[in-house]
């Protein structure tokens, strides 16, 4: 008759430990970033959701990302990647939003800089090649 009195309390035990541990994993809370960028028919806008990755230095997780383009435009979201090679900003959406055109996508991507590296996202519009609206933010 002891063992099922037993399972029962190692059972209490586990579900108390497991419940002490849950708070610790949900304290990162998301974190919205709204960029805008242009004016009138060049207004161009996003919207960054993203969390700090617990016990990670300079360590971000993008869960999501919304970006609308102006009429004339089309619309990147890109992050200070410090090991791209070109101008420094890697891309976050698959493909932009051009000529009025919204998009969405889940991410659910960690982004990671060295120590003393601030994590910025920006919204950069172009009119074919050329950069010419921008909004930068810190994550």
């Amino acid at each position: 008759m002891r063992l099922p009195a037993l399972c029962v309390t190692v059972a209490v035990v586990a579900a108390t430990i497991a419940g002490g541990a849950a708070p610790a994993a949900a304290d990162t809370a998301a974190s919205t970033v709204n960029l805008d960028a242009g004016a009138g028919l060049h207004h161009n806008s996003a919207t960054v959701i993203y969390e700090h990755v617990d016990g990670a230095v300079n360590s971000v997780k993008i869960i999501s990302l919304q970006a609308f383009s102006g009429e004339p435009d089309c619309v990147w979201v890109e992050w200070n990647d410090p090991k791209d090679v070109g101008d420094g900003w890697t891309a976050l959406n698959s493909e932009p939003p051009c000529y009025g055109g919204s998009m969405g996508e889940t991410l659910n991507r960690i982004i990671k800089a060295p120590k003393g590296h601030q994590l910025k996202v920006r919204l950069a519009a172009y009119h074919g090649s050329e950069l010419v609206h921008k909004d930068i933010a810190k994550l």
